[in-house]
């Protein structure tokens, strides 16, 4: 069985020594080389191209965000970014994955090269996993049309509602996510997402959200309140839970273990929405790697909430909504396109 055919490309040269490394020794996978800056990448492609690309994002020359726009214009491929932990790194990071990269790997200014070594499992699972990746869905993500709905009045989004929507997503879930929260009218239930992503870099993502949204779009303060026509994003590095005083939610950000390899956790936000609000939730998960989520959301069909998952023909990645479906956790199976009518007419 032929390997899958890796590029590094960055500038760093400890970073290509240090993942070549990892790459050159991991069954399954064939570095076939590591460019320091995207001109060498496009001389080393003409020969060979790559089924998967590692790519830096800040590099003299050409930056990586202009060479991917390039291979996806060219010839869609899945592009695993490799980014910087800072701020400028993560907002760097949202325009890599809304121009259509595959997923993030993370590094240090400091402590490169140990840091490398003991992320070299994460790093050879997402390279695999890009190498399945739905490539239709990363570089066209399917449009979703508005959902049509009366304008608010302040009023009535001062106001709860005893209804919750939870989404949990990992891999392909940003632009998968900026596709269903952009078609949401202003009116919507209220929201509690957990997307994995790296500390730092949830708030980038949200703030890009909010700028493109009707519904405010935040990431989650510990004690924020859940109300109509708001989506508050599980910070990164941290767990959310949804927690209910009364009539009113609000959610608890906290620190705690990995669960489900996870932090922030879908199993974790989802087992909280099934006790504090059993059928008057509704659960979704959507494209991603692994399984996080899926006993989660079991819980919250156990306790009478509506379930969905995402379609295997619109994810990046069918992962996690796969898992899902077979613990039996899923009511309905549905498209992209479909998720945010579901949501708005949620009532």
């Amino acid at each position: 069985m032929r390997g899958v055919n890796v590029l590094i490309v960055d500038d760093s040269a400890v970073v290509r020594q240090v993942l070549g490394d990892v790459l050159k020794n991991e069954p399954g996978i064939r570095l076939i080389g590591a460019a320091s800056d995207p001109i060498f990448a496009w001389q080393r492609m003409r020969s060979e191209w790559p089924d998967v690309i590692v790519l830096d994002v800040e590099m003299p020359r050409m930056d990586g965000i202009t060479f991917l726009k390039q291979i996806m214009q060219e010839r869609p491929t899945p592009v695993v970014i490799c980014s910087s932990l800072t701020e400028r790194g993560a907002e760097t990071t949202m325009q890599a994955l809304a121009a259509g990269a595959f997923g993030i790997i993370t590094k240090p200014k400091m402590g490169l090269k140990q840091f490398l070594l003991e992320s070299s499992r994460e790093l050879v699972k997402t390279v695999l996993a890009a190498s399945h990746a739905n490539v239709r869905r990363l570089s066209a993500p399917a449009p979703v049309a508005p959902v049509a709905h009366a304008e608010p009045t302040v009023r009535a989004m001062a106001e709860t509602t005893d209804r919750v929507v939870a989404i949990g997503t990992s891999t392909g879930g940003t632009q998968a996510l900026e596709a269903v929260l952009r078609a949401l009218p202003r009116v919507s239930p209220g929201m509690v997402i957990v997307q994995h992503m790296p500390e730092k870099f949830t708030a980038s993502f949200a703030e890009r959200l909010d700028s493109l949204c009707a519904v405010e779009v935040r990431e989650a303060r510990d004690g924020d309140r859940v109300i109509p026509g708001r989506a508050l994003i599980a910070p990164g590095g941290r767990h959310m839970q949804l927690k209910r005083s009364g009539a009113m939610y609000h959610v608890e950000v906290l620190d705690g273990p990995l669960v489900s390899h996870h932090r922030p956790s879908v199993d974790v936000l989802f087992r909280s929405v099934a006790k504090q609000a059993g059928r008057n939730a509704l659960g979704i998960i959507m494209t991603g790697m692994g399984d996080d989520g899926a006993r989660g959301l079991k819980a919250m069909r156990d306790a009478g909430a509506s379930t969905l998952a995402q379609d295997e023909a619109t994810c990046v990645v069918y992962g996690m909504p796969k898992e899902a479906v077979k613990l039996g956790a899923v009511e309905r199976v549905v498209s992209l396109q479909a998720i945010a009518p579901h949501i708005a007419s949620y009532r």
